[in-house]
């Protein structure tokens, strides 16, 4: 579209800090939104990230939160409600949009994913980046199809350390709408041989493997770490959240072999399958949420090295 049509609209889908951001992007564009999509906040997860429905509310803006967006009777309704439409943009949305939402704007559907396609497609591309030790990551906008994180991307991409994907996602968003909007955006298709799909993770796939390197447990530990459900170890059946570790030596008095707990008084470490050790800086047992420290582990267990369970 150029320059001299009228003002752009878009339905947008976001949420998390990412879909609170760009939405703000796509305001501050002058783009209409006529109709926001988002989230209703699952109260058994730790909602720790700014909340789309309050940039709604403060911009007077009409926001809806359905169990299913791609019903037929709701995509009706917002195709009813919004009018014609140039944009469809999905912001940190957790569920893929289907063909009827790809085909409704006039211009496009796009897509704000947390990683440098075409790596990490799919869930939680930053805690997967950090797991397999990335030292960098960012954002990517994207053409959308029926098949998730594939489409073409939309000019570049902005590259950020850890922790600033969603300062990367509204850079690269404030980037590319002028040209999307005045139809000079260029595309570029991905390929996909050059990464991988990963899926979403839960709570329980956090357990640190027996035989993890010091350095794979470590890049898991800062991927799972607060406000994320976190890394752990099973000791006597119970669960123990290692939040946050450190590169050390492994000491010669620590006996035995695999993945254990070893406290010399004072230092906690943790002992890896291949001769690694890592200073657990922060931890705590889930039974009681106490934290463990070298004293407290002696204490408990009446034991300085303990092999974690198998």
């Amino acid at each position: 579209m150029s320059r001299t049509q009228a003002t752009p609209s878009a339905i947008v889908f976001a949420y998390h800090d990412v879909g609170v951001r760009c939405l703000r992007s796509v305001l501050d564009a002058g783009v209409r939104v006529p109709l926001i999509v988002t989230h209703r906040d699952d109260p058994g997860e730790n909602v720790w990230f700014a909340s789309v429905s309050e940039v709604a509310v403060a911009h007077r803006l009409s926001c809806v939160a359905p169990d299913d967006p791609n019903a037929p009777e709701f995509v009706v309704s917002a195709r009813e409600r919004a009018g014609p439409i140039d944009f469809v943009f999905s912001f940190y949305y957790r569920q893929l949009l289907a063909a009827p939402w790809l085909a409704m704007p006039k211009v496009g559907a796009f897509n704000l994913h947390g990683s440098l396609l075409p790596k990490y497609r799919g869930r939680s591309p930053v805690n997967w980046a950090v797991i397999h030790g990335e030292r960098e990551t960012g954002a990517t906008l994207h053409v959308m199809n029926e098949k998730p994180d594939s489409g073409a991307i939309v000019d570049d991409t902005a590259r950020e350390v850890f922790g600033k994907v969603v300062v990367a996602a509204e850079i690269v968003l404030a980037r590319s709408l002028p040209r999307l909007i005045d139809g000079s955006a260029r595309f570029t298709t991905q390929d996909l041989s050059a990464g991988h799909y990963f899926g979403g993770r839960r709570p329980e796939d956090g357990r640190i493997p027996n035989d993890a390197s010091a350095q794979q447990i470590h890049d898991l530990v800062r991927a799972l770490a607060p406000p994320y459900p976190g890394a752990f170890v099973l000791l006597g059946g119970h669960r123990v959240f290692i939040e946050r570790t450190q590169q050390a030596r492994a000491p010669a008095s620590a006996l035995g072999s695999g993945l254990r707990l070893f406290s010399d008084g004072a230092a906690l470490l943790l002992l890896a399958a291949d001769g690694g050790a890592l200073r657990v800086l922060a931890a705590r047992r889930e039974i009681d949420n106490t934290v463990l420290d070298a004293r407290g582990f002696v204490k408990r267990f009446v034991s300085n090295c303990l092999p974690v369970d198998a």
